[in-house]
């Protein structure tokens, strides 16, 4: 398994439960085929240019072990989740 990471941010006009529930859906996909070794919920930060009509977005970083299937439906999930207005996921080298 590698090391990736990966920074997504989610719609701010959600409500708290629907974030929480996104998080949960995404560490569930993480866990099932890897390990989380850190994630950070960073909250709600202005965005540094307008994505989608946000301005604002909630943060969210995972570091985590995984082999390249659950990077793929990872990915694959993001870009179909209405809740998610940005993600990068990369290799971590540190």
């Amino acid at each position: 398994m590698r090391k990736y990471e990966v920074m997504y941010i989610i719609r701010p006009d959600i409500e708290q439960e629907a974030v929480q529930a996104t998080v949960d859906k995404f560490q569930g996909i993480i866990s099932n085929g890897g390990e989380i070794t850190k994630h950070d919920v960073m909250g709600k930060r202005r965005l540094a240019y307008e994505i989608k009509k946000f301005r604002d977005g909630v943060f969210v970083l995972v570091n985590f072990n995984g082999t390249p299937e659950v990077i793929a439906e990872l990915e694959r999930l993001m870009k179909i989740s209405d809740e998610v207005i940005r993600y990068l996921i990369t290799n971590d080298v540190a």
